[in-house]
């Protein structure tokens, strides 16, 4: 446990990475308290009676501190922090009614990742705009190579807490840290949010390989490219270079394309076996963000003239029934150029 003073944080999402934050912050002797939706009032009666959550963390006990809720604005009004951790989709909706729900300044912090379809708005500028200045003392995103499965067992796991307010920035990164969460500062949350977003979509191509049972190579080749590309559409949004090569960069981009842990790569190796979005999305049954960033990010490089031919390839497959193996040899065969 760290030495952090008490805090009243409210978790909004009691799916797996959110259930795991809830876990963190628990063990570090803070009061939680999750929220979901009404329609997942199974999921609150099973933590609040068994302190688990079967149906995104197996075989993980919740501490009985951490109790759950359907009632957005009970949870809310008493508590001090906001986490968000739903999907991207969601996020304007929830902004809206926190709007009309908080009386006294929050903390808003984040720890979703993905952007917003139609706007391409990151999800800390959705945030500004829907819940007003006077009702937030700051907004951080909490981002990073983590995976809920291993956060919950304790495996050693670095982040970062982002914000253009260090103050709060700082603030959120002790709330988190233990022997086993580490929390690292960064003030360039547009450029900690774009590696999050768009590392996805570099991931389902990650596991489309796999799919089709190429090797370690065309891996390496793969996540290299990818983070050249999301770090020339970053800086031309005004994300700083060395960003990417942290952990919100380099480091999240690892872990979610080298692991069977993440949706984007489970989804990406189910479509090099020649599943259809529809099967995907019924057979993994959870968000599967870099499918849905991937259309935000094509249409953001066009408008930028940002040139990303993995993430126009994984577009191609995805929306446009283009044939998976036809397009990796596509991108093989685009003309030599320099590194």
């Amino acid at each position: 446990m760290n030495n952090v003073k008490q805090e009243k944080v409210a978790i909004l999402g009691a799916g797996s990475w959110g259930t795991a934050l809830a876990k963190v912050l628990a063990e570090n002797g803070q009061d939680v308290k999750l929220w979901t939706r009404p329609s997942d009032a199974k999921i609150v009666a099973e933590i609040n009676q068994n302190h688990t959550n079967s149906k995104y963390l197996k075989n993980i006990e919740i501490p009985e501190t951490i109790t759950a809720t359907t009632d957005l604005e009970e949870v809310v009004s008493e508590r001090d922090i906001i986490v968000i951790v739903i999907p991207t989709s969601g996020i304007r909706a929830l902004a809206k009614n926190l709007n009309e729900i908080i009386k006294e300044p929050k903390i808003i912090v984040h720890a979703s990742k993905g952007l917003e379809q139609g706007t391409h708005q990151r999800i800390s500028t959705i945030l500004a705009e829907e819940i007003a200045p006077e009702k937030r003392t700051g907004i951080v995103a909490l981002s990073g190579p983590s995976h809920a499965e291993e956060v919950a067992v304790q495996d050693l796991t670095s982040i970062t807490s982002a914000s253009e307010n260090e103050e709060i920035a700082r603030k959120v990164q002790h709330l988190f840290m233990n022997d086993y969460f580490r929390v690292y500062r960064n003030q360039d949350i547009t450029g900690v949010e774009l590696g999050a977003a768009l590392k996805n979509i570099i991931a389902v191509g990650a596991g489309a390989l796999k799919g089709l049972g190429f090797g370690d190579n065309a891996m390496a080749a793969l996540v290299t490219r990818g983070l050249a590309e999301i770090s020339r559409l970053g800086m031309q949004l005004g994300a700083e270079p060395q960003t990417f090569m942290g952990l919100s960069g380099v480091g999240d981009l690892i872990v979610t394309c080298t692991s069977p842990h993440s949706r984007n790569w489970q989804a990406g190796k189910l479509i090099g076996k020649g599943f259809s979005l529809d099967e995907i999305q019924e057979k993994i049954g959870m968000a599967i963000e870099g499918l849905s960033t991937v259309i935000a990010a094509k249409e953001l490089a066009e408008e930028c003239g940002i040139d990303m031919p993995i993430t126009e390839a994984i577009y191609k497959v995805a929306y446009e029934e283009a044939d998976v193996s036809e397009t990796v040899l596509e991108l093989m065969r685009r003309e030599g150029k320099a590194e």
